[in-house]
Order: structure tokens, then C-alpha cells, then sequence
């Protein structure tokens, strides 16, 4: 997701040796992390609507109880040893850090995840079933998003997947300032379980796949080429970035503290959501604060069942749209259409009801502190893109967003960037705009092969009636490639070009992207 706030780590060292194993004597870990995203993930769920209405019944429920047992480490190990998964579960000390914000210091927060667990699993297990994914990958909503559709990232990732504004449109949601899919969990977690699918076909690694989901197939690409071409996470974890090393650790948590909670002595959090649910499609508008006026169903209640519909409004006469409705509602629902649409429809029908409303929006991470930093600017060049951007500035691509305003990847040459950097480093890196391109690589240990052949701006495709010619220009992955064409996958791509490897595309490279009718 690709898309959360650095965890702050003071202190990391790896010592890696070939074909060494998480938790054996080859790799030694030793980390101070500071599990900032999942606590504040867990803080964002007092906001959401079932659990407001739990604590308004026995505000004891959330007791900062942090009396959480800590087990010896042969423990933690053993129970993970136990759980049937396909995904590898190692164990290590950023792992337990991970375990005791569950267990422990958050545990009393960790009773609403259990408590949405039971609302939420069973349709992703359902929906990545048919995919033909691992059920277990449902533990990767928890790290994204706390089980809370309606998060959103200080970058804009949205969710209960985390999806950042192109990849969701990528996959197919609808994404506009009525309708916003990434929050629909159904629709959303079939987009995830494509996304993911495509993942597996590049790398044949859940662990990597898992990464991948975080930071991008770009950076894990990356970290393998820097690695030596290893492609096992634990081998390459020292050139991930920050938040991705704390990622797969976080997974591991989720998963162990979702199977053992018992063992902890934590119950879930009693949440009264409807068992039994369904979905009636309408292809007239009507808003859900009719519906509730009119069925005495608290509007609360129908915007967590449809949080999607970001004003209320449900615009069935654009196209047809699914709303959801507790089973012993809809029959009503249908009885009582005509008066629902017909009430105060000249109030909630109006043009403006389609205002999107930002108090809805809920963060679960804080803006990048800049406090004490020295402002710089960089104005883009041609064959520049983010990615370099961030690597020549050692910030963050997140922040890099973030500062600016950008929820894509397109920037446009001329334009000003806002940086902040270190005041100490601040005279070294105001000389970065002024460099050339190959100055810029060499400053972060990159060189930058010139010659017949070997293009370093970005090439118009070329195009034929059945295909399109795309040559690889500098920083391009294949992910970064079929983002730019419409209904193409990695995998049409790999198979059209008769590429095994997709971290080995080379700068000058032509690729055929088949036209799609």
C-alpha cells in the first residue's frame, strides 16, 4: 500500500550469508521499531460507526489495559510453527516487536479488529477463493487499513486495501466525488485479489508478493538488483525501504495474534453487525438518509454497510449501483421504494447532494513533519520521474508526494517540486536541480550508459494497427509500463515479449503491447 508513513527505525543491522534463513544464527536482527502505523491504524477504528456504538454501550471496553502477558520467544515461535499457511511465518525480534503492539500495548484497541474480523474475513477468503489465491492474504487488510473501508493515508490511499487513485482505476473502480469503490469492500478486495494475482506472476514468492503490495514491484525490483539478484525478502530486507521491512513483520503479527488471542486472554469486541446482509442493485437515485428517515435505520449504520457512496448519494440513474441493506430490511426496502425516492427528494436529490464531504474522510497516519527542515525546490527535466527525484534527494517517494500534491505519478517538465531536506545537507543538495542527469545518478552510485540506441527521455510509442512499440527508458519497471496502456496486465506483456524475468528489461528495449479492442 505502497503508500503509509516510514516506521522510525534507530537502529538496524543486518549480516546476511547465502541461503541463511529468518530466525537461524546466519541472520542477526537487531532493531528498535517503532510501530507507529499499526497503532495508529488501531486508533483511527474508534471513529468507525459499530465501534462508537459498542463504546456509547460500556465506554470500559477500550480500558487501556495493557497487562498483556509476554511469552518467551520458543513460545511465539512454536504457536506460528503450528498455523497451516502456504506463507512462510518466521519469527525473529522485529516479529515480537510487531506481536506485543497487538498483545500488549494495543491490545485493548485489537478487540475491535477481532471484532470485524467475523464481518469482514469470510468475504475475502470468499472472493480470493475464486481467484485462486491463499486465504491467508486476508491478514494483509488488517496491515493495510485496520479492517476500516473508509482510511485513507496521508498520500490518499484509500480503504480497506489501500489503493492510491491510479491503481484503483487501473483495476477497475470507479473513483469520483460521489462514488469512490475503493472504499466498497466487495468491489475493492476483487480489485486487491487482481492486483495480488499479477504480483505472484512476476515473483512466484508470496513474501515478495506481500512486499510488493506496499512499496510497488519497483522498489522490491530494486532491492533485488542491489542485492546481488536474490529474491528471498529476508536476504534483501536491508535494501527495502523502511516501511516495507516493517511490513512483512506486521503481517506475521496479524496472523499469529489473529489465531492466538485466546492465548493472550483478549476477546473480541462486541460489535452488532448485521450477520446477514444483501444487496439490491438500484438504477434510480436515491440517498441513504431517505432510507433512513424513512425505514428508521440509523444513517450511521447504512453508510458503514455502503461506505462507497461518499455523500449519501446512491446515483442509480447513471448507471446501476449495488446497495447494501441488513437481510431483515430489504424486503421492506422493496415494498417501500417509490415512497423512499419520493421523500424530500427536492433536499436529497439535489445537485447538491453530490458535494463530496470531507469530514468523512478519516487518516490513519499524521502529515510528514517538517519542522526544522530547509525548503529547496527542484524543476522537473525530461526523462525525469518521481522515483529518481526521491533517490537523488534521500526523501521518501510518500513525501515526495505528499509535498506537493500529487496522487499519481506525472509531473511535467518545468514544473517545481518542493523538497525538504536536513539543514546540514541543505547547500549539497540545493546543487541537485543545476546537475545533469548522469551527475545525478553518480551522486546515488548509478552510471549511466550513453550510445547509439540507448534512449534517456521518454520515446512516443510506436503503433501499428494490431500493436504498440514502447522502448524502456530509464527507471521504467513493467508494472510502471502497463499502468500507461488500458486493459493491458503484466502478464500480456511478459508473455507477448517472451520475457521470464521482469527486473531484467534493459534501457533501450522495445516491447510490443498488444492493442486492445
Amino acid at each position: 500500500m505502497m503508500r503509509c508513513k516510514a516506521l522510525l527505525v534507530t537502529f538496524l543491522v543486518i549480516a546476511l550469508n547465502a541461503g541463511a534463513t529468518p530466525g537461524s544464527d546466519t541472520i542477526i536482527i537487531k532493531s528498535d521499531i517503532n510501530s507507529e502505523k499499526i497503532s495508529t491504524d488501531l486508533d483511527s477504528l474508534v471513529n468507525t460507526w459499530y465501534v462508537k456504538m459498542a463504546l456509547a454501550n460500556d465506554r470500559g471496553l477500550f480500558s487501556d489495559d495493557t497487562s498483556g502477558v509476554q511469552y518467551p520467544d520458543s513460545v511465539y515461535e512454536s504457536r506460528l510453527g503450528k498455523i497451516n499457511s502456504i506463507i512462510q511465518l518466521p519469527f525473529n525480534n522485529i516479529i515480537r516487536n510487531h506481536i506485543h503492539v497487538y498483545t500488549i500495548t494495543k491490545r485493548d484497541k485489537f478487540k475491535a479488529i477481532l471484532g470485524l474480523k467475523d464481518y469482514y474475513f469470510p468475504m475475502i477468503e470468499d472472493i480470493f477463493d475464486s481467484y485462486g489465491l491463499p486465504g491467508e492474504l486476508k491478514y494483509m487488510a488488517v496491515i493495510e487499513s485496520a479492517l476500516n473501508p473508509n482510511a485513507v493515508s496521508r498520500v490518499g490511499a484509500t480503504g480497506l486495501w489501500q489503493f492510491m487513485y491510479s491503481t484503483g482505476r487501473f483495476y477497475g473502480l470507479i473513483i469520483n466525488s460521489v462514488v469512490d469503490e475503493r472504499r466498497d469492500p466487495v468491489k475493492a478486495t476483487h480489485a486487491a485479489a487482481k492486483y495480488i494475482k499479477d504480483l505472484y506472476d512476476i515473483y512466484k514468492d508470496w513474501i515478495l508478493v506481500i512486499a510488493a503490495y506496499n512499496c510497488g514491484p519497483g522498489n522490491v525490483n530494486k532491492a533485488i538488483r542491489r542485492s546481488g539478484n536474490k529474491k528471498d525478502y529476508w536476504q534483501i530486507y536491508y535494501r527495502l525501504p523502511r516501511e516495507t521491512r516493517g511490513y512483512i513483520p506486521g503481517y506475521i503479527a496479524a496472523t499469529y495474534s489473529i489465531t492466538f488471542y485466546p492465548e493472550h486472554g483478549i476477546m473480541p469486541l462486541p460489535l452488532n453487525i448485521p450477520v446477514a446482509t444483501d444487496t439490491i442493485v438500484v438504477n434510480k437515485d436515491i440517498h441513504l438518509t431517505q432510507i433512513s428517515e424513512v425505514m428508521r435505520i440509523p444513517i450511521g449504520e447504512l453508510r458503514a454497510l455502503n461506505p462507497q457512496y461518499r455523500t449519501g448519494l446512491v446515483p442509480g440513474s447513471s448507471k446501476p449501483f449495488a446497495l447494501t441493506l441488513p437481510m431483515t430490511h430489504l424486503g421492506d426496502f422493496i415494498d417501500l421504494n417509490d415512497t423512499i425516492r419520493s421523500y424530500k427528494s427536492d433536499i436529497y436529490l439535489s445537485k447538491t447532494t453530490r458535494i463530496a464531504d470531507p469530514s468523512r474522510t478519516v487518516y490513519t497516519s499524521p502529515p510528514v513533519d517538517i519542522t526544522g527542515k530547509t525548503k529547496l525546490f527542484y524543476t522537473v527535466r525530461e526523462g525525469d520521474n518521481l522515483g529518481w527525484i526521491s533517490e537523488w534527494y534521500r526523501v521518501g517517494l510518500s513525501e515526495l508526494r505528499y509535498w506537493n500534491n500529487i496522487y499519481r505519478n506525472t509531473i511535467r517538465i518545468g514544473q517545481k517540486l518542493v523538497v525538504y531536506v536536513d539543514p546540514s545537507k541543505a547547500e549539497y543538495y540545493s546543487k541537485v536541480s543545476s546537475m545533469t542527469f548522469a551527475e545525478k545518478m553518480e551522486m546515488i552510485g548509478k552510471s549511466v550508459q550513453t550510445g547509439p540506441g540507448i534512449a534517456l527521455t521518454v520515446n512516443a510509442p510506436e503503433s501499428d494497427d494490431e500493436y504498440i512499440t514502447y522502448t524502456v527508458r530509464y527507471g521504467d519497471t513493467i508494472w510502471d509500463i502497463v499502468k500507461m496502456f488500458e486493459n493491458v496486465t503484466t502478464t500480456d506483456v511478459l508473455t507477448l515479449n517472451n520475457i521470464s524475468d521482469p527486473g531484467k528489461i534493459q534501457v533501450g528495449q522495445k516491447l510490443k503491447i498488444k492493442r486492445k479492442s
